[in-house]
Order: C-alpha cells, then structure tokens, then sequence
C-alpha cells in the first residue's frame, strides 16, 4: 500500500475543520498510519518549499504555515497520493471543485486549508521530513476486504 503525506494547514487550525477533513479521507476508506501536531520551523519550511525559495511570495507562505501549529498526517492506500490529491482539489480554492476539500472550504490559494504531496515519490521524501520511521504504525483495517476487491491488495 501507498503511503502519502497530508498538512492540516493553519487555516484548517484556525476555522476547526481538522475533523471534517480528516473525516473525508476516513470516509474515502484511507488508513491514517501516523499524526501529530507540530509548530513548523524556519528549516523544516526552508527544505519543505525549497522549490519556492525564489518566488516572490516565499516568505509569505512560510509566515502563514507558521501561525498556528499544523497536523501531519501519513494516510494510506492504493494510489493514496493520487486519491488524496483527488480529495483535496486544485490549489486555488476559488478554482477547485465543488465536493472537494478545498472547493468546499477555501476562496484563496494559500490559506487553502491543506497540503498534500503530489505523488508517491513526493511522498516518500515529505514523510521522511514530517516523521521519524517509528512514528508511521502499520496495522489492517478489518474493513480492508470491503474497501478493495481481493486482486487489489
């Protein structure tokens, strides 16, 4: 099975909608296997947006992930980046679909409640930053054999 990585942005903190997410992803039949609740560093954001550091709003989107403390969490699943990211919608919350997280809950491209890794390679190197190897747990949803049909897994 796929792990991939989710953040309840501080925009999800602040409006309490960490429960109605993390209830979408539950309901879509994803196993969370790790969750904590962190303050995000200068250097975890420095590597994490790495890919941002030229833009013009880098600092910004460092100063919001920093107001409040943010969720990881490591969900699981066949196909699980490519699921979530189906769940969460595009970036822009103005953009994103109706039905999905952000088109149901966010009107900006920032403070768009959510971060996901946007592929299973992502994945792998986002929750290596996020969690230590013994914070990811493994276990069977007893419900696994109504989640996927038995040549799935």
């Amino acid at each position: 099975m796929e792990k991939t990585l989710v953040i309840l942005k501080p925009s999800c903190v602040q409006r309490a909608l960490m429960g109605e997410v993390i209830s979408r992803f539950e309901k879509k039949g994803l196993r969370l296997a790790g969750m904590k609740m962190m303050q995000l560093s200068d250097s975890i954001l420095n590597e994490h947006y790495a890919h941002l550091k030229d833009k013009p709003f880098f600092d910004h989107v460092k100063k919001s992930m920093q107001t409040t403390p943010v969720v990881v969490q490591c969900w699981e699943g066949i196909d699980a980046a490519k699921v979530v990211r189906s769940l969460i919608g595009v970036t822009n919350g103005r953009q994103a679909a109706a039905g999905t997280i952000r088109g149901d809950f966010s009107v900006s491209a920032q403070e768009n409640i959510v971060h996901a890794s946007d592929s299973a390679e992502s994945a792998e190197i986002e929750l290596k930053r996020f969690f230590k190897k013994d914070e990811i747990l493994e276990y069977k949803l007893s419900i696994l054999n109504s989640l996927y049909s038995g040549d799935e897994i």
